[in-house]
């Protein structure tokens, strides 16, 4: 038996127009590589896991192909050369930025490794876009802070920086952890941010530390859904919960799961076709 390939890569050809409305579920990173000559681009996603084909291919319109790649770390590699991010009060940045960081805002230093969210994805944005809007209404309030499904740890860490209290962080995947914890060190932040491998919201640091006053969850519609009872259950009075890591087409059907728990609706952040919702237990 061989062993399984350490990343797969879905590509498809597009328009240099379209590259915008192409929006892989949730890959480990995207490349766009546009012909300077012609009118054409080339979409990359890059998966853990091998992605679903055909579902990618009715998802686009456009024929994809999914094939392995060698192992090595593509989705590092694939992270040197992107441009910082500003969402909100943030300026995420990787090792690679060779300029002065600007004054005036949070910055947070982010490596990708093996994890998901550096920032440069549209729904890790809009999550950093919610934060920052909180925080002008809840600054001066202590929040107990939860980061569910944490990838590299930016949102754990952003909320740190904001309040400058004790963040929780949880992933099903041990490697994230590590990744979140290397994160928090290169962001000075290790006293407050604890991240620890979960599945769910069943570990004991979760129950312990709970209830929570902000939850994070920039995950994916369906454990978004599932989690609904759990999640609403976790949340203090008052407790605000920002969800992501899903499509405007979604969003009806993960608010209503939570309305059904007692949350209430309060804001959308939009960018192209994703969403972040955030809704309060009232």
């Amino acid at each position: 038996m061989t062993d399984s390939p350490a990343l797969w890569k879905a590509t498809v050809n597009v328009s240099k127009d379209r590259t915008s409305d192409i929006a892989p579920p949730l890959p480990q990173a995207v490349l766009i590589e546009e012909d300077p000559f012609g009118p054409d681009a080339t979409v990359e996603a890059l998966y853990q896991d091998a992605p679903d084909e055909a579902f990618l291919a009715a998802l686009t319109g456009l024929p994809v192909n999914v094939a392995p790649l060698p192992d090595q770390d593509w989705i590092r590699q694939s992270q040197e050369g992107l441009p910082p991010v500003r969402a909100g009060r943030f300026f995420v940045y990787g090792a690679h930025d060779a300029g002065a960081l600007p004054a005036g805002l949070i910055t947070i230093r982010i490596e990708a490794g093996l994890a998901f969210g550096t920032g440069h994805h549209e729904t890790t944005a809009l999550c950093l876009r919610a934060l920052s809007e909180i925080h002008k209404s809840r600054h001066a309030e202590k929040l107990r802070i939860l980061d569910l499904g944490c990838g590299t740890g930016v949102l754990a860490i952003a909320a740190a920086k904001l309040w400058r209290m004790p963040v929780l962080a949880t992933d099903i995947d041990p490697v994230a952890i590590e990744v979140a914890r290397e994160n928090a060190h290169a962001n000075e932040v290790v006293p407050l941010v604890h991240a620890v491998t979960a599945d769910g919201m069943t570990h004991p640091a979760i129950r312990t530390r709970g209830p929570f006053d902000l939850v994070c969850a920039n995950i994916l519609a369906g454990p978004l859904t599932k989690l609904a009872p759990d999640v609403s259950a976790a949340l203090a009075p008052r407790g605000i919960a920002i969800l992501s890591g899903l499509l405007r087409n979604q969003e009806n059907l993960v608010l209503s799961f939570y309305r059904a728990q007692g949350l209430v609706f309060r804001r959308a952040f939009r960018d192209g076709p994703w969403s972040a919702l955030v809704l309060e237990r009232s």
